[in-house]
């Protein structure tokens, strides 16, 4: 960090570049290192319901695997997944919330402006089309759970090492940062059709999986990638047609950092040209609503 001409070291974390054969190619840090994927397990959690509901938009598949801002496109897509399950937003688990949108909004907290509504609203759908009870359906033990849980220990080439609960209400996976990558790498083509739906519903429609002012939406709508990050620091990403996945983890958590770490990942991987996406590359500084410095990602990938 660069504040008035003082530069501050922030130690960064983690990150795992993997190939399909889970083999490490490049790392920074601790390529074993066990993490939570919150978030970043969004196209896994939607590739198991797409795999159990058919005839969707690209919308609304995006909008299951993302974290949106609640704005009026993501809360049509949401609205549209619950109608065709025949329910009302009274049946999403997760807790009621304000947007993430940064645009000022006066909603009163409600569980469909939950970011992770659009998930929650995919895995009621397949409940529904798979003729299973919708209840429960975070319970751990749930069916769908177990196959969400099945596909992703499949695509990790590694068993799901632990199972919390996330912020949404939602089991919460834990896995090695390698295993993670792993499955970045496998989701585009080798985890089957479901998978590969996910990936092509994704990079059609980036503003539904975040929206504006969000690196994901961002860096999907510029380059060939598909990423996915999640709370307390942790990112995941594709790249498509090289058959490589990244994961990453910021030590603290912070999401100013984490952006600015995926970005510099993909930008040393070839991807991503930093200067078409200054404000994730390089955040700025405020002081006082004014910027005083910036935020830079250096680290290497050895």
């Amino acid at each position: 960090m660069i504040r008035s001409g003082i530069e501050e070291s922030i130690h960064l974390g983690s990150v795992a570049v993997a190939d399909v054969e889970g083999r490490v190619v490049v790392s920074a840090g601790e390529a074993d290192r066990l993490t939570y994927l919150r978030s970043a397990w969004k196209p896994l959690q939607a590739a198991a319901c797409v795999a159990r509901i058919g005839g969707l938009h690209d919308r609304e598949i995006a909008v299951m695997a993302g974290s949106h801002n609640a704005e009026e496109v993501h809360l049509e897509a949401v609205r549209s997944l619950l109608g065709r399950a025949g329910l009302d937003e009274g049946a999403l688990g997760c807790p009621p919330s304000r947007p993430i949108d940064p645009e000022p909004r006066s909603e009163s907290p409600a569980t469909i402006l939950h970011d992770c509504s659009g998930k929650h609203a995919g895995m009621l759908l397949a409940c529904v089309r798979a003729g299973w009870e919708t209840g429960s359906y975070l319970d751990p033990a749930h069916p769908l759970q177990r196959e969400i849980v099945e596909l992703t220990g499949a695509a990790a080439g590694a068993p799901v090492s632990s199972l919390g609960v996330d912020g949404c209400g939602a089991p919460a996976a834990a896995l090695p940062l390698r295993a993670i990558a792993t499955a970045f790498a496998r989701l585009p083509q080798e985890l089957g059709p479901a998978a590969t739906r996910v990936v092509e519903a994704m990079r059609a429609e980036p503003y539904l999986v975040a929206g504006r002012g969000r690196v994901c939406s961002a860096v999907m709508e510029a380059f060939p990638v598909v990423a996915k990050v999640g709370a307390d620091g942790v990112a995941g990403a594709s790249l498509v047609g090289r058959g490589l996945g990244i994961a990453l983890k910021v030590d603290d958590g912070a999401g100013r950092a984490r952006d600015a770490a995926l970005v510099r990942a993909l930008a040393l991987l070839d991807v991503v040209d930093p200067s078409r996406v200054p404000a994730f590359a390089a955040p700025p500084v405020l002081g006082g609503g004014t910027p005083v410095g910036e935020l830079r990602s250096d680290f290497s990938l050895a």
